[in-house]
């Protein structure tokens, strides 16, 4: 079964390759994602890898949290599962005075 680690205070510049690199020292990575800013496309210094076994990743966790990558101290923890967004019957969006959405 595999398992998704959170990864965060990387470099803006790191790529999903490097990602796939760091990890693949502690187990087999399933993937590996960046988040980026909707709007500019840029890194938001944070991302999701998935490792093979829950072995992999908590070895993974252990040995990569708090260690120094491109200057800066790693944040590697379990990833939670993201709560589902309700919408109501008609769907999500915001709403706004006078019945606009957004």
């Amino acid at each position: 079964m595999t398992r998704k680690i959170f990864v965060a205070n990387f470099p803006y510049r790191t790529t999903v390759e490097e990602l796939e690199v760091l990890f693949e020292q502690h187990g087999e990575v399933v993937s590996a994602k960046i988040a980026t800013d909707r709007e500019t496309g840029r890194s938001r210094g944070f991302g999701f890898v998935e490792m093979g076994s829950e072995e992999q990743a908590q070895a993974a966790i252990r040995a990569l949290n708090g260690q120094d990558f491109g200057g800066r101290p790693l944040a590697v923890r379990e990833a939670e599962e993201r709560p589902r967004r309700g919408g109501g019957p008609r769907g999500g969006g915001r709403r706004f005075p006078g019945g606009g959405r957004f």
